[in-house]
């Protein structure tokens, strides 16, 4: 499934959460124009749109989301149960669902409208905005094509396959390079230095250094967005 769109760019954390644990990919952007040049080859799988404060500017959001000449679709709102009112006409949005809703209520929200194939028949591993192709070795990160070689992407392919997992220098020599491999534990860490100058500062730390041990794939980071901070 292509990526969902998520506006604005700084996003609550138990959405990420749940994106991430029911294995959607996305990006957030900050504005219209953002999310035009970055849209991927192939579309957005759909929008979600993070209300703040003030709730016509992330209609408008939506609004213009509709009005394109490849109108994205489906969109669902987050809100305050204090803005229901203002979306009850609503034509720009499909769904919504409130800041206060249970993590079960958000993720049935969630799977209602962005249905996915199964699994099974997926050639993808998706995680946040990260996305490989298992049938094309072909990696993009937030709809930006990597140029990784074989191995780089083997790498990154088995650690985006088990997120979040500690692995040692050794069991990734020999899970990703193979038990007749002879290089030193140094060749590790050459390809993840490699990957992550290719991943950019921004998302270089999608591949954690755990001291003394190994190395993971590790949590997408966020910021609340101001209207929702302490």
């Amino acid at each position: 499934m292509e990526p969902l769109l998520l506006f604005p760019d700084h996003l609550p954390g138990y959405l990420l959460e749940a994106l991430e644990a029911e294995g959607y990919g996305y990006l957030a952007v900050a504005d219209a124009e953002e999310a035009t040049r970055k849209e991927p080859a192939d579309g957005w799988g759909g929008a979600i749109v993070v209300a703040g404060s003030e709730l016509p500017p992330d209609l408008s959001f939506c609004r213009f989301l509709r009005r394109r000449e490849e109108p994205v679709a489906p969109v669902l709102l987050v809100l305050s149960a204090g803005q229901l009112e203002s979306v009850a006409q609503a034509e720009e949005i499909d769904d919504f669902v409130l800041f206060e809703a249970s993590p079960a209520e958000l993720r049935a929200r969630l799977a209602r409208l962005f249905r996915r194939p199964s699994a099974s028949s997926q050639a993808l591993v998706v995680y946040g905005p990260l996305a490989l192709n298992l049938e094309t070795y072909q990696a993009a990160l937030a709809g930006r094509p990597l140029d990784l070689t074989f191995m780089e992407y083997e790498l990154l392919r088995f650690l985006a396959s088990h997120p979040g997992k500690v692995f040692t220098r050794e069991t990734l020599l020999s899970r990703v390079w193979g038990y007749e491999y002879f290089g030193g534990a140094r060749t590790v860490d050459v390809h993840v230095r490699r990957l992550r100058a290719k991943l950019g500062e921004e998302h270089a730390h999608l591949i954690e250094t755990v001291r003394s041990v190994g190395y993971r794939l590790g949590s997408v980071r966020w910021l609340p967005p101001a209207s929702h901070r302490d």
